[in-house]
């Protein structure tokens, strides 16, 4: 059960879906086979793929610390817990055994404890598209690095099973840009994220060093 709920509080912190596909409820209980929902046609254009990454992506330039302020998305797990979103903070470095790899830490809080999550985003041959590998190639999610200056602020988009987040990241939270935050609520309309669809993240209180209990290793996968 401790790897099961793992697994959840990983979905739920990083990308607001837990893929849970067991009928055994908590506490050991068999609950009734749920019917299956038929199969929704895949869209011939992703929404991913309109989203183009921004020109010539360093991807060594993207390494290093950065916060997450603000996160467009439409997934229910934002919608009904979009107001208690905790700090959050992401840290890239390239992976000592691999060029084609990035090491990804995510530290945040849960229950009032910080956990980290540690995965690995593979590069593809597009500068600025990455993956996030799944137990099966359709749980894959796909990543955009949208733009960056490097320096300051960074908006990245994630897809999985066709539903589509973007994510504002900056490499500091004092001073922060007015036209920064506007260009990024001006990207999320674009991709149909009202304002009301818009979850902005707190800016203080990020955790720092956290505990090997508290860490969560998604390594090959979670």
């Amino acid at each position: 059960m401790a790897g099961v709920w793992r697994c959840m509080l990983a979905a739920a912190v990083l990308m607001c879906v837990c893929l849970w596909d067991s009928t055994e409820a908590v506490g050991g209980a068999v609950s009734r086979p749920r019917p299956k929902r038929p199969r929704r046609p895949k869209p011939t254009v992703d929404p991913i793929d309109l989203a183009p990454a921004a020109q010539n992506v360093d991807i060594q330039q993207m390494t290093g610390t950065w916060y997450l302020l603000n996160m467009a998305s439409k997934c229910s797990h934002m919608i009904n817990h979009g107001t208690k979103v905790q700090p959050t903070v992401l840290t890239l470095t390239r992976s000592p055994d691999s060029d084609q790899t990035l090491s990804v830490s995510t530290k945040t809080r849960h229950n009032h404890q910080c956990w980290e999550i540690q995965q690995v985003y593979h590069l593809s041959a597009t500068p600025g598209k990455l993956t996030l590998k799944g137990p099966r190639s359709e749980l894959n999610t796909e990543i955009v690095i949208g733009e960056t200056d490097y320096s300051s602020y960074a908006i990245m988009y994630f897809q999985k099973r066709g539903q589509i987040s973007m994510k504002l990241y900056s490499r500091s939270v004092d001073n922060l840009s007015e036209p920064m935050l506007s260009k990024f609520e001006q990207l999320a309309e674009k991709q149909t994220f009202g304002l009301a669809y818009l979850f902005p993240f707190p800016t203080y209180s990020h955790c720092g060093d956290v505990d090997q209990d508290h860490v969560i290793n998604c390594d090959p996968e979670c």
